[in-house]
């Protein structure tokens, strides 16, 4: 397939670098590459060196009811609009790494499913490299945004390490003996789905139906339906379909008893969900992002901690470090961009 001979392509060009060589940057040698984070509400897309610095960027809405060509579309202007921020040519870019939601088959560069979208078995890598002329590589935007954490951010390289993100949903990626592990059907990592309440009825046993933002708004606006007190209703005007991270986070801050309760109960599952992981698979390293991470900070992360520390065996692991992401927002767009390098020089 297309896809297929355009990353053999940009391999054998660049085959007398090593994936794990730094190129020293000078005027002549600084190498570019598109960034691009895809996801069911927004594309964001930054133009990124080869030492994960975001040079320009840009962000427009993703518009999935126009289908598949209509998105790539809208996937290849972004990524010219961070061309043009950062005032940067086109021919300057060598590669483009993208990110989507739902899991990749980065051999033939297809995404199997993504839900979001209502894509199945769609092309990107080619769709996109025929748009924008560079060799692209995509993966799931999850594995993208850990492995920029890792390559970039609080991962130091540290050679196993999961990255759990929490947002609409919650999702993961893994780094193991310092590469990206993706599985034989290209979902590991995908903690969201563990079952984390066997006996709770269908649609309430899995960590994303416990611990993601969506499963905390939905626990709360029950509870706010059978007359407990909280800020939310004030703070989203009773419209209470709109209870987004920043909501919650700003309830949060000014002492609501009511989403402390929800947000730390979620946050010590995710623990819990998350120390099985590390016992399962003797890891050292935690790394946390998203959109409710991002919002609510220290006191998620702490008590996410504390229940990983409490639950882990042996009791060596007990110091695993369980830390927030510190690229926040951009770890998907360096993951982008660092990780189609790599592909690019092997």
């Amino acid at each position: 397939m297309g896809d297929d001979t355009t990353q053999k392509n940009a391999s054998e060009t660049q085959d007398s670098v090593s994936s794990d060589e730094v190129l020293v940057p000078d005027q002549e040698s600084t190498m570019l590459a598109l960034g691009i984070d895809l996801g069911g509400t927004n594309i964001q897309a930054g133009v990124v060196d080869q030492f994960g610095k975001v040079l320009g960027r840009s962000k427009i809405k993703t518009e999935p009811d126009g289908g598949f060509e209509s998105v790539m579309d809208r996937v290849a202007a972004a990524a010219r609009q961070a061309c043009e921020n950062a005032q940067i040519p086109m021919s300057s870019i060598h590669t483009a790494g993208l990110g989507v939601p739902g899991p990749i088959d980065p051999d033939r560069g297809v995404v199997v499913e993504a839900v979001n979208l209502r894509w199945t078995d769609a092309p990107v890598v080619m769709a996109l490299s025929d748009r924008l002329g560079v060799p692209v590589y995509a993966d799931n935007d999850v594995n993208i945004a850990v492995y920029g954490e890792w390559r970039a951010g609080i991962g130091n390289k540290t050679s196993d390490m999961l990255g759990v993100w929490v947002g609409t949903g919650v999702g993961g990626g893994l780094i193991i003996n310092s590469e990206l592990h993706r599985g034989s059907h290209y979902s590991a990592g995908e903690i969201g789905h563990m079952i984390l309440l066997p006996s709770a009825h269908l649609g309430s046993r899995s960590v994303e139906h416990n611990c993601s933002r969506t499963a905390i708004a939905h626990e709360l606006v029950k509870l706010i339906r059978s007359n407990h007190h909280s800020l939310v209703t004030s703070l989203t005007d009773g419209k209470l379909h709109k209870i987004k991270s920043k909501v919650l986070a700003t309830a949060y801050e000014q002492g609501d008893d009511l989403v402390q309760t929800v947000v730390n109960d979620a946050a010590d599952r995710l623990g819990i969900a998350i120390s099985s992981a590390v016992t399962l698979l003797s890891l050292d390293q935690v790394v946390l992002g998203g959109g409710l991470v991002e919002a609510i900070g220290k006191p998620f992360v702490d008590i996410v901690r504390d229940a990983v520390r409490r639950e882990v065996f042996p009791e060596s692991l007990r110091n695993v470090r369980v830390e927030a992401s510190v690229l926040g927002d951009d770890a998907g767009l360096v993951g982008a961009g660092l990780i189609a390098f790599e592909q690019l020089w092997k």
